[in-house]
């Protein structure tokens, strides 16, 4: 039996929750953690690199990373390098960088809202923006400095001008249009082609297809002049970095794939990624079978199709991209949260209270052990982890994390009985987890996984003025915050300027590096960060002798390149 809504609010708030409620739930989840850690590896790290470059040297079209070229899409590096120089004064580059994070996850959020107003009314629609902000994928990604943020973005844009359309076909195809343009500014040809098969869909459903083409047209004549104008740019400012883009975005289709096997490990991706949007629209999917003709059925459904295929045939499985695959299947979701039965509410609901009370209680216990040594077991193992790391009491934390504790349980209390409840809690729980970790044990993550410690120790080893570097086997986004906490660069090892460089930085197991000795370079340096414990973590700092052949005549060190690799 499903539940009959609630608007009482003589307990608590009202659910769904709108208005202010709502939107400091949405602010408190969007700004926490975007500050108070360094850089840290992958696609924060690279990204905070090539805004460096931009502040540094007003490269705002031809990108550099750690002084080599990295062409890419534009439109989040100008959000972020905007927010750098705005903010510069008041925080360091890479916390003002993650701002315009913040500034993407805040508007994706109000663009599905709109978008979920149009396809299922007002009464459900803020079920759309809770639902997205309680995918643990989605968490991950609006926290760091990630340019399939502004991709993402334009298309909740996209799916609310597509919903919008046979209600007010101009202004949506404006919005459209200019959305579709903005996706390829955003991270070039990916997700601009993700949305065709959402545009077939929606032309597919709009009722009168000869009546609706042009307003198509001239939503795509929009989106090609937005691209057009910067790849313009670009080709007469710097026509080299032209051709390179051209050349990645071309030559970025995995060439060994099994596509029988790629959509399934997109799904078993968003099993844990897309929680709990994922069974939720499953439920809709089967409760509403009798209706699957209908618009706000059909145009997520086939659109969460579309994408996917997309995706599967022209990307590997990584969880950036799988961004991408949210918003058709939020809208999906928002129908079965609001039909759900009575017993299936209840047990998500419980679920969601009894989860994150347990995870907050984790937190707690395992800062009173980093804090006091207490649990003295938990305390060992931290330092373990961690060797060197000492923890100290922040009254500012403590009091932030107790009090977002209290409107936790204050919350869990005092909610009406609804349908969106179980959605409102999972979504505030996973809120109050991420404040925990961030206030509690941020100073503990920051130390395992910042390589300012490296890189200050790096830069110590080095003199004052050294001809060049050379490297092998040490990954971009290393190499970015190399540059970024100390002005370190390097270059390629096999470039034709590394022949005359006099030192070469090394990552790996030393057995391995064996012939870089046997080359006649001597090892000056090495370090790792304190809590990696496998050799090929280590760096190794080598320095020319006089009769030790050039780094280009050295073989390549190669290993797995983890960043490759789908992971959060």
């Amino acid at each position: 039996m499903p539940f009959q809504q609630e608007h009482a609010t003589t307990k608590g708030i009202s659910l769904p929750p709108t208005g202010w409620a709502l939107a400091i739930l949405l602010v408190v989840y969007i700004f926490t953690g975007l500050i108070g850690h360094d850089p840290w590896k992958h696609d924060d790290a690279l990204t905070i690199g090539v805004v460096h470059d931009i502040f540094r040297n007003g490269n705002w079209l031809a990108f550099e990373l750690a002084g080599q070229p990295h062409p890419d899409a534009p439109l989040y590096y100008w959000l972020a390098s905007l927010f750098a120089h705005l903010f510069s004064w008041l925080l360091p580059v890479h916390e003002a960088v993650r701002l315009a994070s913040g500034l993407s996850t805040l508007l994706t959020l109000q663009f599905i809202l709109l978008a979920a107003r149009e396809l299922h009314g007002r009464d459900y629609a803020a079920a759309a923006p809770l639902a997205l902000a309680g995918s643990i994928g989605f968490l991950y990604h609006a926290h760091e400095a990630q340019p399939m943020l502004s991709a993402l973005t334009a298309h909740t844009a996209a799916y609310w001008a597509l919903a919008l359309f046979p209600r007010r076909p101009v202004p949506a195809m404006l919005i459209f249009g200019s959305a579709a343009g903005l996706s390829f500014l955003a991270n070039g040809l990916l997700p601009l082609a993700a949305l065709l098969p959402v545009t077939l869909t929606a032309l597919l459903l709009s009722g009168n297809i000869r009546k609706s083409l042009p307003y198509f047209l001239i939503a795509f004549s929009i989106a090609t002049i937005i691209a057009a104008a910067w790849l313009l740019a670009l080709n007469i400012e710097a026509p080299g970095s032209f051709e390179a883009f051209v050349q990645t975005e071309l030559g970025s289709m995995p060439q060994d794939r099994a596509m029988l096997f790629t959509p399934l490990k997109y799904l078993n991706l968003l099993l844990w990624y897309a929680w709990p949007a994922l069974p939720l629209a499953a439920w809709t999917l089967w409760s509403r079978r009798r209706q699957l003709t209908e618009r706000s059925i059909a145009l997520p459904t086939l659109s969460f199709g579309g994408v996917l295929l997309v995706l599967c045939l022209t990307t590997d499985v990584r969880s950036a991209p799988a961004l991408l695959l949210l918003p058709p299947l939020i809208l999906l979701t928002v129908p079965g949260i609001a039909s759900l039965r009575r017993g299936a509410a209840n047990a998500f609901d419980w679920f969601s209270m009894m989860t994150f009370s347990l995870f907050a209680g984790v937190v707690w216990i395992g800062w009173s052990a980093m804090a006091f040594g207490w649990p003295e077991r938990l305390a060992r193992q931290a330092v373990r982890l961690e060797p060197g790391f000492i923890g100290r009491f922040d009254l500012y934390a403590f009091v932030f994390a107790g009090a977002a504790t209290a409107v936790w349980f204050w919350l869990i209390l005092t909610s009406p009985r609804s349908p969106f409840r179980g959605i409102t809690h999972w979504m505030a729980g996973l809120t109050l987890f991420w404040l925990l970790l961030v206030a509690l044990w941020m100073p503990w993550i920051d130390y395992g996984k910042s390589y300012r410690p490296v890189s200050n120790a790096l830069a110590t080893a080095l003199p004052k003025k050294v001809d060049c570097i050379a490297n092998t086997n040490v990954a971009p986004a290393i190499l970015a915050s190399f540059d970024y906490f100390d002005d370190i660069r390097t270059i390629p090892q096999k470039s034709e300027l590394a022949t005359k460089c006099s030192w070469l930085l090394a990552q790996g197991d030393i057995r391995k590096l064996g012939s870089i000795t046997e080359a006649r370079w001597r090892k000056a340096w090495d370090g790792k960060r304190p809590g990696d414990r496998k050799e090929s973590a280590k760096f190794h700092l080598f320095r020319r002798t006089p009769k030790a052949e050039s780094a280009t005549a050295l073989p390549q060190i190669e290993t797995e390149d983890k960043e490759a690799l789908p992971s959060l």
